[in-house]
């Protein structure tokens, strides 16, 4: 039998001590899973992964899930935030080959309507894009009933300011996605992690999104109180 690799075995250990929860990511494209970087949604790729023979959406998910046992599995279903139509088939096949874990969806939903029909077919939580919101009725509306992903592009945020400057609408679970660094393996956005979670209120989750390399970044998200991470690109080449 091979000795174990120590490296492995660092990651692993500092992966359990940092108590910061892991949400594996798939992007989604026309049925595929591409391979998501920077941001620049026009050049995403089929994904090519150890982890998966394919770029099915099954095949990915359970290569990501089998690396890192994970309660929930965040899906950006990248034809609905592009205006296509949303992907319902491909969530229907993730929802019924992963029934113990739940699944967070951006799929550009921005209206009550669209927010009522998804959550009326049971495939997991809503993530409103604060990218695609007009304004933050919806956010106020669902609360809780949602997943909140605050969006940056570089240094600035899009979407309705009132989203950003009122903390006490954010839901229970809010994602910070730094556009940018996401697929880079630059490092997470501490510093702006860092003053949202000072803003957030007691009761909120935060998940960085974008930018993590290894255990050690795992480790600064804990300590300044950041509760997961949104992770694909560090999962695929074995970083993580």
């Amino acid at each position: 039998m091979p000795a174990p690799d120590r490296q492995d075995e660092s990651h692993a250990a500092r992966r359990e001590s940092s108590g910061v929860e892991i949400v594996p990511v798939i992007d989604l494209r026309y049925g595929s899973v591409v391979r998501a970087k920077a941001g620049d949604r026009a050049h995403y790729q089929p994904i090519v992964t150890p982890l998966s023979p394919t770029a099915d959406p099954v095949d990915v998910a359970a290569g990501l899930l089998a690396a890192v046992p994970a309660r929930h599995l965040y899906v950006a279903d990248l034809d609905g935030i592009e205006g296509r139509g949303r992907d319902v088939a491909s969530l229907r096949r993730l929802a019924s080959a992963f029934p113990a874990v739940r699944l967070w969806v951006d799929s550009g939903i921005a209206t009550r309507s669209e927010a009522e029909a998804f959550l009326a077919e049971g495939l997991g939580l809503p993530v409103l894009g604060s990218e695609s919101q007009t304004d933050d009725e919806l956010v106020r509306d669902l609360a809780d009933h949602a997943v909140l992903s605050l969006d940056f592009r570089g240094e600035d945020y899009v979407g309705p300011a009132a989203i950003l400057a009122t903390p006490s609408i954010w839901p229970e679970r809010v994602i910070v996605m730094t556009l940018g660094r996401v697929g880079m393996g630059s490092g997470p956005d501490l510093e702006r992690l860092s003053a949202l979670r000072r803003q957030a209120p007691a009761r909120c989750r935060l998940y960085a999104a974008g930018g993590l390399r290894d255990g050690h970044d795992l480790a600064a998200l804990s300590k300044i109180g950041v509760s997961g991470i949104l992770v694909a690109s560090a999962l695929h080449d074995g970083r993580l």
